[in-house]
């Protein structure tokens, strides 16, 4: 099986975001190998209002997991952790105690309706990302 490269972006505004992320990262590492994180990073809520900030981080992983493989991979982690809604479902973002969204798997261009690689919000539109993955380029 071959190994790919992908790039996750982590956030939690329930709770103990830290531990909410640093327990995500764990069970990520129970399949995938992580190479490389990011520092903390807060934000303000985008594209919602919620007086409840945002704890940000970045990870660089190894993979065999295919993408929809991966993606059904952090969707089991994130409603383990009690996450109830899915805002690719919902098309409504609201407060979150664990979102774990894939930005980029090797080069590859993906779309469906579940998954677009690369994650062109997270590159191109959110101030917060471009800063966590600064580290990366």
């Amino acid at each position: 099986m071959s190994q790919h490269t992908v790039v996750l972006l982590l956030g939690s505004n329930i709770g103990e975001q830290k531990k909410n992320i640093d327990t995500a990262l764990n069970k990520i590492s129970e399949a995938c190998s992580i190479l490389k994180k990011s520092e903390y990073l807060t934000s303000e809520p985008v594209e919602f209002a919620s007086s409840n900030i945002f704890c940000n981080i970045a990870t660089i992983i190894s993979t065999h997991l295919s993408p929809i493989q991966l993606l059904d991979y952090v969707k089991k982690i994130e409603i383990e952790m009690g996450r109830l809604t899915d805002s690719t479902i919902s098309k409504v973002y609201t407060d979150r105690i664990i979102d774990i969204d894939i930005v980029k798997y090797d080069e590859l261009k993906f779309s469906s309706e579940r998954l677009e690689i690369p994650h062109k919000k997270h590159l191109f539109e959110r101030e917060f990302s471009q800063i966590l993955l600064k580290n990366f380029s």
